[in-house]
């Protein structure tokens, strides 16, 4: 018999022979299984008045609109079945474009921010024009609206009829989205960088790197790390975003669902573009909660510079 104590200090006996190989066995105390029994039952109560508080709201939110003196006239001009089945196909059909725009100036957003930044960055006195440069470009594109952006490249690139340069709409929508978000990544990237300390590249060079190589090897790599949340926020901005580019004439879900809501005078179509742009959204988002959460769960334990 082996003589073991329990979480509550009490002796309490045990037999090898219980365990294979003769180990002794874990006994919990009862003042553990009630706790534990305790927080069970309060998960329970707390799920149970979620999920109640949650019901009540629909209904109350249901009643309200369903009781509005308009809700038949809405109900017959945004939520029309058969509108909704008719545009849901073209829907899905513009978004392929969406998706397409979001994979091609997601890269090259990533990739542009990435310099602007490294330039906003650089040091000694004969990266000052480059610098300067930089910097008009991230408060210029950050503060112009983007579409007006939009607007500017995608109706005054054509007019200046310049030789070798596309007119496409869909092209000249992808480069304003470029333009305006590079701008934005490339000061998240910038104050990646500027977050790593000093010390770091100190220790870099002390071992014989060169400044392109610490920042190459030892800077960039941190800041990219840290800041993998607000990069992917970015992205879910861009991504709602791609649906501007209807504005120069391309047929993407938003100008699909809007001729369709034209033709026919019903704006069921443009509610069944949103809902597809949100159950496209919402992945990455949870994508990005679940991230963020995990990196700070991991800077809190120390796995994370």
């Amino acid at each position: 018999m082996t003589v073991v104590k329990d979480d509550s200090g009490q002796e309490a006996a045990d037999d090898k022979g219980d365990m294979p190989g003769g180990g002794d066995a874990y006994v919990p105390s009862q003042r553990r299984v009630d706790r534990e029994r305790h927080k069970r039952a309060r998960a329970r109560r707390a799920t149970a008045i979620a999920a109640v508080s949650t019901l009540v709201t629909a209904v109350v939110l249901y009643v309200v609109v369903v009781s509005a003196p308009g809700w038949e006239r809405t109900k017959e001009t945004f939520f029309d079945g058969h509108y909704a089945r008719e545009a849901f196909p073209k829907v899905l059909e513009g978004l392929w474009l969406n998706i397409r725009l979001l994979l091609i100036c997601g890269v090259l957003v990533l990739v542009l921010g990435m310099l602007i930044a490294i330039a906003r960055t650089l040091r000694g006195p004969v990266f000052f024009p480059l610098r300067v440069l930089a910097a008009a470009y991230t408060d210029f594109f950050r503060g112009l609206p983007l579409i007006i952006n939009l607007m500017i490249v995608v109706f005054g690139v054509p007019a200046l009829r310049l030789q070798g340069v596309t007119v496409d709409p869909v092209w000249l929508g992808g480069a304003a989205l470029t333009l305006t978000y590079s701008a934005y990544v490339a000061e998240v990237f910038r104050a990646g960088i500027e977050s790593v300390h000093p010390s770091q590249r100190a220790a870099a060079r002390s071992l014989g790197l060169s400044n392109r190589q610490a920042l190459r090897h030892v800077v960039l790599p941190q800041a990219v790390r840290r800041q993998v949340p607000p990069l992917l926020n970015d992205l879910v901005s861009l991504q709602k975003d791609t649906g501007l580019v209807s504005i120069g004439g391309a047929i993407d879900a938003v100008r699909a669902s809007d001729i369709i809501a034209q033709r026919a005078l019903n704006y069921t179509p443009y509610i069944v573009a949103g809902l597809v742009f949100v159950a496209l959204t919402i992945p990455m988002t949870r994508f990005t909660d679940w991230v963020t959460a995990r990196m700070d769960r991991q800077r809190a334990q120390g796995g994370t510079t």
